[in-house]
């Protein structure tokens, strides 16, 4: 349990913290939920800095961290489908990417399959954040609707989810077919009556 494992924990932590903000609304609650959120989102950046830079990558936090990603990202999430300030499809859109993705890693990693992070689900990672920030801030501040802005902001994510959920599947299907294709080319010209 490393320094940057204990960041990641962190993260996990601060979800009730952030859902009980929310739960009690009102413009205060909402803006220190938001601070919350925005605090736990840094922690994920850093816990990959600190993890790296002193050479502290561990099979535990390659385990935690996208799994606090998604425990932060959509717990949030459900609670503006209860507070009525998000469509529930677009929630529903997310989450099953998520699981869908998750699922076909722990897949991939069984066959010995390495799906890397695409480029559109950083994208759809940066889009969630800047998305969920203004939409925790439901009510006007400064004369300020920001939580228009999150809207756009969390369909523009849901698209990327959906293409990067896409790309994942046929990355997948294209590394899983290349490697069945060796193992068959390998047992081939071992087999002594070719």
């Amino acid at each position: 349990m490393n320094l940057a494992n204990k960041i990641t924990l962190l993260r996990i932590l601060m979800v009730p913290l952030i859902i009980v903000l929310l739960y009690f609304e009102g413009p205060v609650f909402c803006f220190l939920a938001a601070c919350a959120f925005g605090f736990a989102s840094l922690t994920d950046w850093v816990d990959g800095y600190i993890a790296r830079r002193q050479n502290m990558v561990t099979s535990m936090g390659k385990f935690l961290d996208p799994l606090a990603d998604k425990v932060l990202v959509c717990s949030v999430l459900i609670m503006f489908v209860h507070l009525h300030w998000v469509p529930a499809w677009v929630v529903i859109v997310m989450v099953c990417r998520e699981l869908i993705v998750t699922g076909l890693r722990a897949i991939a990693m069984d066959e010995g399959i390495v799906l890397a992070a695409d480029k559109f689900g950083k994208a759809k990672t940066v889009l969630q954040i800047c998305a969920i920030i203004p939409l925790t801030l439901h009510y006007p501040y400064w004369g300020y609707e920001l939580w228009r802005l999150g809207e756009w902001l969390l369909y523009l994510a849901m698209l990327m989810a959906i293409f990067s959920c896409i790309n994942y599947c046929v990355g997948f299907y294209g590394k899983q077919r290349k490697q069945t294709s060796a193992a068959a080319e390998e047992l081939h010209t071992d087999d002594p009556r070719a």
